[in-house]
């Protein structure tokens, strides 16, 4: 039985290319939607179908759609900077909340069973137990979580109404890139720390900034669960086998390795694996940073056949460095 083909929205995006690289190992035929935003066009691999345009362009996506076969949706397209998100909630809620329900409507008006997205931590907002649970309480502290929790509602009530069924995967913080130098995180003026890291590691910024020195964990630094990209993107193929077998099944599930560092320790790695010292700036903490965020992973752990292959910290700088360094040269920088 042939694979399905599968549309991946914000593909030419850091976590979408990677979501599409996956696909393509595993033998999916791909096409990829991005308007072009803060994805970059190289990000696409060679011989998959490209479509430059926006997901709430109903018409577009549509025809998209049904000229493909589409079968899936992975979805990524979206706003992802969380203190951008609280100067500028419009733009979270239209981007994030608005352009999905559009992009749904289009899915249940072509017919497309299963949609796979792209959801966040952050729609725990500070859980008061850490590893979090997918039984955890929900309460978003600013709009970028509170929009990809309405995404949520969403799916779940169109779901209850309609032959689909989908898989929201709940991310906490994504590092790395593909191991064979294939993608990367390419975006200008990223937040990610290990990004930011290499960045500084290799000249491209003076300095990281430590926010919080006063939290309740061993250094005082702020503890998070890194997930390498790659296995991230795994976890979508799996996702997409899963609904595909059980098409009745939803899943809403917490994706990461369910232990974590702080920003100490990760900045202590990247010295390592550059056998350099990156300057560290230590600043005031910033407004809504919990003290610890880990994943309890258990259930994507029952659920699929997953077997993370990166998990490993030193491992994911190193692939974030050697992105870093092929994109200075992809840049000409």
């Amino acid at each position: 039985m042939s694979k399905p083909i599968v549309l991946v929205t914000g593909g030419a995006g850091y976590i979408g290319s990677h979501a599409v690289l996956a696909l393509k190992d595993a033998g999916y035929g791909v096409v990829v939607i991005d308007n072009l935003v803060t994805g970059f066009r190289f990000a696409v691999p060679d011989g998959v179908a490209f479509v430059q345009g926006d997901i709430a362009d109903q018409p577009l996506v549509q025809a998209t759609l049904r000229e493909h076969g589409v079968k899936a949706i992975m979805h990524f397209a979206g706003s992802v900077v969380v203190p951008e998100s609280v100067e500028n909630p419009l733009k979270y809620y239209h981007n994030n909340s608005a352009k999905t329900r559009d992009l749904i409507e289009s899915a249940v008006a072509v017919g497309v069973p299963h949609f796979i997205f792209s959801s966040t931590a952050a729609t725990y907002g500070i859980p008061e137990e850490s590893p979090v649970r997918e039984t955890t309480p929900q309460r978003p502290i600013n709009p970028y979580g509170m929009s990809k929790l309405m995404t949520e509602y969403m799916l779940r009530d169109v779901a209850a109404a309609h032959p689909i069924n989908f898989c929201a995967l709940r991310y906490f913080n994504v590092a790395g890139a593909d191991p064979e130098g294939r993608t990367g995180q390419s975006t200008a003026g990223a937040t990610h720390l290990i990004k930011v890291a290499v960045e500084a590691a290799l000249g491209k910024r003076s300095h990281v900034s430590v926010f919080g020195t006063d939290f309740d964990t061993p250094d005082g630094t702020g503890v998070r669960d890194y997930i390498h990209v790659s296995d991230l993107a795994n976890a979508h193929v799996l996702a997409l086998e899963a609904l595909i077998a059980k098409p009745e099944q939803n899943y809403l599930l917490n994706c990461g390795y369910g232990r974590g560092f702080s920003v100490l320790e990760v900045l202590d790695a990247v010295d390592r694996v550059t056998n350099m010292t990156i300057d560290r700036r230590l600043e005031g903490r910033r407004a809504g940073d919990p003290d610890s965020l880990i994943s309890d992973n258990r259930a994507i752990m029952a659920e699929f056949p997953w077997e993370p292959r990166y998990a490993d910290l030193e491992q994911i700088v190193t692939h974030a460095l050697a992105w870093e360094r092929k994109l200075s040269d992809l840049q000409g920088a």
